[in-house]
């Protein structure tokens, strides 16, 4: 008979309108990585969070070496050894790095705090696990990627020895993404248990030993990732075959809808500029990608962009109107679409209902209200369309609260508000982070539909295949200035990462502008 370092019999976990885990079982064996697979919403977090302590199950029982365990609250949790990294990080952005990993644990003599010693055990395991960090940092200051080691800090701190990991690489760059790996592969060699949840296909196949996918709440099934292929997995997950191949036709260019000319945006860290006179175009039926390493300028720049933060010089122009000086709502209105980076921060109002965000840019609309009054019939009759055509997934639909939901399911109604909002520029920032393969394949179609459309779409991506198969021409960004601009069907993955990394140019200080 095996032996199980955790078992989750029979869960059932329900929520207001729906049944998030529905008699799920999954057994984790001592020292494998342990993939947790499935559609956005398909209650792969939830089954996570009751084995956390963050929920509790109507139905079912955790068994701990043989042994059933009562887990009511993460500290329980904590005790039995088992920690979690979440998708949306959990951490005090005023406190250090430091005092982030000793919060709730904190080492203390007689009432009075002892930070040398904790101090000396972050030092000693960030060297161990080669998870280098500034004890003294403030988290706000620091990168996602960064942020993520600090939040695997804390499992570490607290000799956990089961480790969940919720979509930990939907905010990393690709080479904080294989960094994270090899730690994954290091810490089964040690004997350390890991829960994995993902939708990268790729990812489960490098680095799991099996997998469990679930669909809808349903356990569709446990395999071993050896035995298994992307194609299998993805049927199982969505139950359908997935095309990985953005099918794209060639289309005349229209006018020129964006140009930016010497922008500069200076650096809220350094004394140096984070944007240093960028210039380039997009025209109406192209689909121009900014890639690049993390915060190497793309950030600062698509917030300069759309009213999000100041330029220090430089001009925007919109379909030939000067948009330099004017506010987020009027850039707005002029026709751009902005598909934010951070959802949580810029894109949604989480206590909100799903129906009030979808229209959030638009309910002072004639449609949607008269005399300063809400029309809520019209706007709950456009949430419902907007829902079903971008398969929303949520409890109790329009009227659910926002924070309730998925990560996906969250960006799928960004998604949904942005591309039915008239626009002539859509800016897309990251906009299949965090999505499973069905619905990566959904937006890259709906991407290349508004293109063909006729609408310029400025990309900003991290995917290194969604640059390659998804843009028209990459515009690639190193330390705040256009190094390269390339044609996807003329490069590779390898000559775009030496691009990134700063290793090569085809542009100076000069324009970069369409061909």
């Amino acid at each position: 008979m095996e032996n199980y370092i955790i078992e989750m019999l029979h869960i059932t976990k329900e929520f207001p309108g729906i049944i998030a885990n529905d008699d799920i079982t999954l057994q984790l064996k001592k020292g494998e990585i342990h993939a947790l697979l499935g559609e956005n919403g398909a209650g792969k977090s939830t089954l996570m969070s009751v084995l956390f302590g963050l929920y509790q199950a109507e139905k079912g029982e955790i068994k701990k070496n043989d042994k059933v365990v009562k887990i009511g609250n993460p500290t329980d949790a904590n005790n039995l050894g088992i920690g979690m990294v979440h998708q949306h990080f959990k951490l005090v952005e005023i406190f250090t790095v430091l005092e982030n990993i000793i919060l709730g644990v904190e080492p203390n003599k007689m009432g009075f705090l002892q930070k040398k010693e904790a101090r000396e055990k972050v030092i000693a395991l960030s060297k161990q696990y080669g998870l280098q960090v500034d004890p003294d940092a403030l988290i706000e200051k620091i990168s996602v990627g960064m942020q993520q080691r600090v939040e695997i800090l804390k499992m570490l701190y607290r000799d956990n020895d089961i480790l969940i990991f919720d979509e930990p690489t939907a905010v990393l760059t690709p080479q904080e993404i294989d960094e994270l790996m090899e730690i994954m592969r290091g810490f089964a060699k040690e004997g350390k248990s890991i829960l994995f949840i993902t939708h990268k296909l790729n990812e489960i196949m490098s680095v799991a030993d099996r997998c469990t996918v679930l669909r809808k709440g349903k356990c569709i099934g446990t395999v071993e990732i050896k035995n298994t292929t992307k194609e299998e997995l993805s049927r199982m997950m969505v139950g359908r075959d997935i095309s990985f191949n953005v099918v794209k036709d060639e289309i005349p260019l229209g006018e020129v809808v964006l140009s930016l000319n010497n922008v500069t945006v200076a650096s809220k860290t350094s004394k140096k500029n984070a944007v240093k006179d960028v210039t380039f175009t997009v025209k109406a039926g192209e689909i121009v990608c900014l890639a690049g390493i993390e915060g190497n300028g793309q950030t600062e720049l698509i917030s300069a962009l759309t009213g999000l933060e100041k330029m220090s010089k430089g001009e925007i122009t919109l379909q030939g109107k000067n948009i330099t000086n004017v506010s987020i709502r009027e850039r707005s209105k002029s026709g751009i679409s902005h598909i934010p980076e951070d959802r949580h921060k810029y894109g949604l109002v989480l206590d909100y209902s799903l129906e009030d965000n979808i229209v959030l840019q638009r309910y002072w609309q004639p449609e949607f209200q008269k005399s300063g009054f809400i029309n809520k019939q019209a706007v709950r009759s456009y949430a419902e369309q907007l829902i079903a055509q971008y398969d929303v997934r949520s409890g109790q639909g329009p009227i659910t609260v926002t924070r309730s939901m998925s990560g996906g399911n969250q960006q799928k109604a960004i998604l949904a508000r942005e591309l039915e909002k008239k626009h002539e520029l859509l800016v897309a920032v990251q906009p299949t982070r965090g999505l499973d393969v069905g619905a990566i394949e959904f937006i890259h179609k709906q991407l290349v539909a508004t293109r063909n459309s006729g609408k310029a779409i400025l990309l900003v991506s991290l995917e290194l295949d969604e640059v390659m198969n998804v843009s028209d021409r990459i515009l690639v960004m190193y330390e705040g200035e256009i190094v390269g601009e390339l044609n996807p069907k003329e490069t590779t993955v390898q000559e775009l990462g030496l691009y990134m990394s700063g290793a090569k140019r085809n542009i100076g200080k000069e324009n970069v502008h369409a061909q």
